[in-house]
């Protein structure tokens, strides 16, 4: 006999009742199973769930062997049921047995079964078990069926993820739901915080759609765009936002879309069509995704977050439900797990709440992670996954520093990171005791530890490092934050605050570096196979000759009285550079016939990053007066390694005796023709390769500011003459028995230097 088709019906309300019901977690699945065997005139209901181990293992049966609950397992992809789990689809067959992944478990009995229906238990796209109903009779389980045994299916997920489950199984086994998760992700803003998960959710659902009296949804639609307007407004007037800086220009960019009259007047236009006020946000927001959802820019889609994050925030104030969203009295260890998320979003939060952020999405040029640096949150970026895979209240650590995400982290994990903060806390403090001492090595040797910056936002950490200068500022972050090209008077606003808070101290700007993966939104560029190797930096720049005199422009006008340092970016031919001076050439005989005042020293020079360079170093020499080796380009083009290919960028070692080599040619060159060398890039920041390109003969590398304090106090202890004699040995050693590396590992353990 079959169910009819009120059966579903009832075994909706029968579970309804069943979760109300004072029962223990066992007892509870027991019944749901019994009521779903009754209910489907199934002889076996059994329901399988996921350990962390991959293994899926029978938690209730009604019909089979009852001594296998808790014995009988199945591995993913093993049998119908781990079949169902692999694949998250649901399996209806008349002859169970003859389908080629059926299995057969002795302890349960199984064998004289013939139909099978069993959907997945899921929970925002995972796959957390099975549920199986099976009869002995042929026959083929009707949608109606399927989908009550999918809701059912979900009341037993939300029941594994609020973690009744937990210990029901012999002790030590983990749900899947449980289990640790490792993340990794793109460090975005530096920092270390352990906390909890609270999910991001700003997506309201609109459920009420026409409106009975659209004068009065105009007015209701009027009062919460003022209200909107007015919580913008009190956010930027924070204490943490009112200083200038890219962080308070993001939000004044989003407050002008708050104030842009065309979203509005689509707004009040399609209440006037009959829609309620909420129901117009949802419509004028799909529109503009619809419109914007194609296009793969970067920056557009800052543009779509931006609108939805304050579309979001309009139908809150629609909907009364503004305010804190973690709440007042919650503890001050929120880490925030989220898909994207707008800045405004982010300043909705406590500071003193907040111990990090997780996005999905996310870039170093994202508008929430540049407020998240201003207001020194830890972010990871592009964590693929972890929000499916995060639970509210799940503990989770987020390490700024390396760009790793430890969902439900073990105890040990916890416990190294919880060592690590306050290791992190006692190595900062001595960073901080050795900002004013000199960087001096141990025999004598004056280095210059410079910093990279890019955005006012990193200017503050110039004094708190105790940099040298700024050895290396990206002029193309402006660009990159901005929906249009920034003015003249706005970029040399920028050249001369930041010549401002460097106080003396040199600054080299770099000129534009975009192209390949730096696309601007308004820069229109045709797709391109390998656009590391294509169409960027100087390449670009000279082929748009206006875009760059404009820049050029601004940094002669902002360094007014003081020095200025310029250099280009990817020379690859001596012909680019001579263009490239011959413009700044212009615009400093342009500025002076028009009485504006120059710098007092105009100094310029080439970035080395195209090994082509490595061949012509004395002619080059003879055309700046610097040179700054951009040393993670270099490697990447003279070792043929793709940085970002996880497959191969491990296999090779940017300490290799070749390379040291060919930045020690660069070194000598310079020094032939008196021109002073500067290495930029990662391995700058490495107290280890540090070490080595101070055993080279380098007294001036930039790096992140963060790695100013560790280089410095291995700098300290350093022999920089002994080191030098012990590097060159090795270099001239054409058979040499250990490599770079591993000579310097063996010189810091003899001298006892901190790596």
């Amino acid at each position: 006999m079959r169910s009819d088709s009120s059966g579903p019906r009832i075994l909706m309300r029968r579970i309804r009742e069943l979760m109300a019901e004072p029962l223990e977690p066992q007892a509870r699945l027991d019944e749901i199973v019994r009521q779903i065997a009754a209910n489907m005139v199934a002889e076996v209901c059994s329901l399988y769930v996921l350990r962390a181990d991959g293994v899926l293992e029978l938690y209730a049966t009604q019909g089979l062997n009852p001594g296998s609950v808790h014995l009988a397992q199945l591995r993913l992809g093993e049998g119908l049921v781990g079949t169902i789990a692999a694949t998250a689809r649901a399996l209806n067959l008349q002859d169970a047995q003859k389908h080629p992944a059926f299995t057969y478990l002795p302890e349960t009995g199984e064998e004289i079964f013939q139909s099978f229906l069993g959907v997945p238990i899921l929970r925002a796209g995972r796959t957390l078990g099975v549920l199986v109903v099976q009869n002995k009779e042929r026959r083929v389980y009707r949608d109606e069926e399927i989908e009550a045994l999918e809701t059912v299916a979900m009341v037993v997920a939300e029941m594994i993820a609020a973690g009744s489950l937990a210990g029901l199984s012999r002790p030590g086994v983990v749900l899947d739901l449980s289990r640790p998760v490792h993340f990794d992700g793109l460090a975005l803003a530096d920092g270390i915080g352990l906390g909890y998960v609270v999910l991001h959710e700003p997506r309201v659902v609109v459920t009420n759609l026409f409106n009975e009296d659209a004068e009065a949804e105009t007015a209701r639609l009027e009062k919460a765009v003022s209200s909107l307007r007015i919580s913008i407004e009190d956010m930027l007037q924070r204490r943490d936002i009112a200083a200038e800086g890219e962080h308070r220009a993001v939000l004044e960019a989003y407050r002008m879309f708050a104030y842009d009259r065309g979203w509005v007047r689509r707004l009040e236009e399609a209440v006037r069509n009959g829609l309620t006020a909420e129901a117009s946000v949802e419509k004028v927001q799909n529109d503009m995704r619809a419109r914007m959802m194609h296009m793969t820019d970067p920056f557009l889609r800052e543009r779509l977050h931006d609108f939805d994050d304050l579309a979001n925030r309009l139908l809150r104030e629609l909907m009364g439900r503004g305010g804190d969203p973690i709440g007042a009295d919650a503890a001050g260890d929120a880490i925030i797990v989220a898909r994207s998320m707008g800045a405004a979003d982010l300043l909705d939060y406590r500071r003193d709440q907040i111990r990090g952020l997780v996005l999905e999405e996310g870039g170093q040029t994202s508008h929430v992670s540049i407020v998240a640096r201003a207001l020194g949150i830890p972010v990871v970026g592009q964590a693929k996954g972890v929000v499916s895979m995060a639970e509210k209240g799940d503990a989770i650590i987020v390490d700024g520093e390396e760009g790793v995400v430890h969902l439900r982290p073990p105890a040990d994990v916890e416990r190294v990171f919880a060592d690590r903060v306050q290791f992190r806390a006692r190595r900062q403090e001595r960073y901080r005791a050795l900002r004013d001492v000199p960087a001096r090595t141990r025999d004598g040797q004056d280095i210059d530890l410079l910093m990279n910056a890019g955005l006012l936002v990193d200017l503050p950490q110039l004094a708190e490092a105790g940099a040298a200068g700024i050895g290396l500022f990206r002029t193309e972050l402006q660009f990159m934050i901005a929906s249009t090209m920034p003015k003249t008077s706005e970029q040399e606003r920028l050249y001369a605050a930041v010549l401002d808070a460097a106080d003396g101290r040199p600054v080299t700007f770099r000129t534009l570096d975009v192209g390949g993966d730096k696309v601007l939104p308004y820069l229109h560029q045709s797709p391109e196979e390998n656009p590391a190797l294509g169409y960027r930096a100087l390449r670009l720049a000279l082929d748009r000759p206006g875009l760059m005199r404009t820049q050029l422009r601004a940094l002669l006008k902002a360094a007014a009285g003081r020095e200025l340092r310029v250099m280009f970016p990817m020379v690859t031919d001596l012909d680019e550079l001579r263009k490239a001076r011959d413009l700044i050439s212009r615009e400093f005989k342009h500025l002076t016939r028009f009485a504006h005042v120059m710098p007092r020293r105009l100094k310029l020079g080439a970035m080395i990053e195209v090994p082509s360079l490595l061949y012509q170093l004395d002619e080059l020499m003879q055309l700046v007066d610097f040179v700054s080796i951009g040393s993670n380009d270099l490697f990447q083009f003279f070792s043929a390694v793709d940085r970002g290919n996880a497959q191969i960028s491990g296999r090779f070692d940017d300490l290799s005796t070749p390379f040291m080599r060919a930045l020690k040619d660069i070194l000598d060159a310079g020094a032939r023709n008196s021109v002073s060398v500067t290495l930029c890039g990662e391995m700058a920041g490495r107290p280890i390769s540090a070490m080595a390109l101070i055993g080279l003969g380098f007294r001036s590398i930039s790096m992140t500011s963060s790695a100013i304090g560790p280089v410095k106090a291995m700098l300290l202890d350093l022999d920089a003459g002994e080191l030098h004699r012990t590097v060159m040995a090795h270099l001239a050693d054409r058979h040499p028995r250990q490599t770079f590396r591993q000579v310097l590992e063996d010189f810091a353990e003899r001298h006892a230097i901190s790596l």
